[in-house]
């Protein structure tokens, strides 16, 4: 993986700081999810946050083998 240094402002930085340690990341990683979700966000523009935020937890379940197959009722 390349890594590139990045200068971000100090407001960004004191933000990724609090919400990293509200959701127990690192701030490089809270800097990814934002960036993942902003970038997810503007090549869906239609698609409200949640609905982001819930595609990507069933992905991360799918990811993790965490899942049970649906099983269809006939009437």
């Amino acid at each position: 993986m390349t890594q590139a240094t990045v200068q971000l402002s100090n407001d960004i930085m004191t933000e990724a700081v609090k919400y990293a340690s509200v959701y127990t990341r690192s701030v490089s990683m809270q800097i990814e999810h934002w960036a993942k979700i902003g970038k997810l966000a503007e090549e869906n523009p239609d698609l409200p946050y949640a609905f982001i935020e819930d595609v990507l937890i069933g992905k991360s379940e799918l990811d993790n083998g965490d899942v049970l197959p649906f099983e269809f009722r006939q009437y």
